[in-house]
């Protein structure tokens, strides 16, 4: 780990831990609560927020081996046919992200490894 002469606090690296940083296989990135909502209105994003943290959980997929680590974003800057999904390391981006399409991400995106290429309008792998 790279921290570049600096002393770790305790409480990053119980973090690093607990959140599985060094483990992190995909990440999901979702417009959720943003300042001046413009994808989908504030409400249906926090719905998708909290239904994606939910399932991430219920699915043993926040630790283990290999996490999948998620990040609410204020906005991805698309700002039509939100809720915006962006997973990482594919880049693979993703429109009307509400729970039901969620769902079909998390299980064949996340899990399975295949982007759900009715929903996805864009790819660029890092």
């Amino acid at each position: 780990m790279a921290n570049h002469g600096r002393r770790l606090s305790d409480e990053l690296l119980e973090h690093v831990e607990q959140y599985g940083v060094g483990r992190i296989g995909r990440h999901i990135f979702l417009c959720a609560d943003q300042t001046e909502p413009k994808c989908a209105p504030r409400e249906q994003t926090l719905v998708a927020w909290e239904y994606l943290k939910r399932r991430l959980t219920e699915l043993g997929l926040t630790s283990g081996s290999s996490v999948v680590y998620r990040t609410k974003a204020n906005c991805l800057r698309m700002c039509a046919q939100g809720p915006i999904a962006l997973v990482y390391p594919e880049g693979a981006w993703y429109h009307s992200a509400n729970p039901d399409v969620l769902e079909r991400i998390i299980q064949e995106h996340l899990v399975g490894g295949r982007i759900v290429e009715e929903y996805c309008f864009a790819v660029g792998p890092l």
